[in-house]
């Protein structure tokens, strides 16, 4: 079948949004567990969403099933499976997004004496990744005159996360000019991901809850 010639006039055409761009975004965990609570206070969860300088949108993955049939083999669709998911955080003097981090992990495995929390509700919270776009979606009138926000282009939500490995951070005499950041892995039940704020309405399915 014959295809029709695509110009750079009719790509144009199509990319009408301009392309999602992968360093507009905003990483979000809006509350710590109950126990490290008293750090995850308003002015640290707000300096996050500033600091936490590189994440990732979720892969999506399906193991295959191999079944040998007469020389052949038959692919069928096996268990889905959830990445760890990592933030990368740039360190402030004030180390208070560190201690928090460091603290949940406590939490779950004290360093003196490897006691930790024993129910899963009182140390696993959900965290949100906002892709956002370049354009202006929606302005409200604010208190102090006009402001204008945006609507994520799309979020998603991880489901029950908590920590599993808060990264060193490297210390050098031959560094300079370069801010301190470390890594967090945080492991993750599931996710969803949607058009709203809270990765609810038009949904991928990927919800098992």
């Amino acid at each position: 079948m014959a295809r029709q010639i695509k110009t750079i006039s009719t790509f144009k055409s199509k990319l009408a949004g301009g392309a999602a761009r992968p360093n507009l975004f905003e990483v979000e965990i809006p509350q710590f567990p109950a126990f490290v609570g008293g750090s995850w206070d308003n002015e640290t969860r707000d300096k996050f969403s500033f600091m936490a300088k590189a994440a990732a949108l979720p892969a999506s993955n399906v193991a295959q099933i191999e079944i040998p049939f007469r020389g052949r083999v038959l692919k069928v669709a096996g268990d889905r499976t959830f990445d760890v998911w990592t933030v990368t955080i740039i360190n402030d003097e004030d180390f208070r997004i560190r201690t928090a981090m460091e603290e949940w992990m406590n939490m779950l495995s004290k360093l003196d004496n490897a006691t930790g929390a024993t129910n899963p509700t009182s140390y696993m919270v959900d965290a949100y990744v906002h892709q956002l776009g370049r354009g202006i979606q929606k302005e409200s009138q604010g208190h102090g005159g006009d402001t204008t926000q945006q609507e994520p282009l799309r979020t998603y939500k991880f489901f029950d996360i908590f920590p599993t490995n808060v990264g060193q951070i490297d210390l050098s005499y031959e560094s300079t000019d370069t801010p301190e950041e470390f890594t967090v892995d945080f492991q993750v039940q599931y996710w969803s991901s949607g058009t709203g704020s809270q990765g609810e309405g038009d949904q991928t399915g990927t919800r098992m809850d």
